[in-house]
């Protein structure tokens, strides 16, 4: 993915954006991933788990629906990770880092900074 010339990566857009009908939807899922951003990092850094894969999953299952496929895929790396993390120490978490911190970056540039 190319960066804007700040250095930033530009903002993920949908690709419903465009469609009258679910202009409104799309627009009310992007305003509440600062909600779900912020729920994922309290999460992390909470060391839960069960919590983050679960706020994964959700948003895997629902950001196709509303045109933003690569979010879900960030949220479905974070969710398989976990899910190979199962019945490991809470400390092993840590492991998913990066695709927890993916997927924060991924919410932010959906909902434009």
């Amino acid at each position: 993915m190319s960066n804007t010339p700040n250095g930033q990566r530009p903002p993920l857009r949908s690709t419903l954006s465009g469609d009258p009908e679910m202009l409104e939807l799309v627009e009310m899922f992007v305003a509440d991933l600062s909600r779900r951003r912020e729920a994922i990092r309290a999460a992390m850094e909470g060391r839960r788990a069960d919590d983050l894969k679960r706020l994964a999953h959700q948003l895997r299952g629902a950001s196709a629906s509303y045109g933003l496929k690569p979010l879900g895929d960030a949220a479905g790396r974070v969710e398989d990770a976990i899910k190979r993390l199962e019945g490991r120490d809470a400390a092993e978490l840590e492991r998913v880092r990066a695709e927890v911190d993916e997927l924060i970056e991924m919410c932010d540039r959906a909902a434009g900074g």
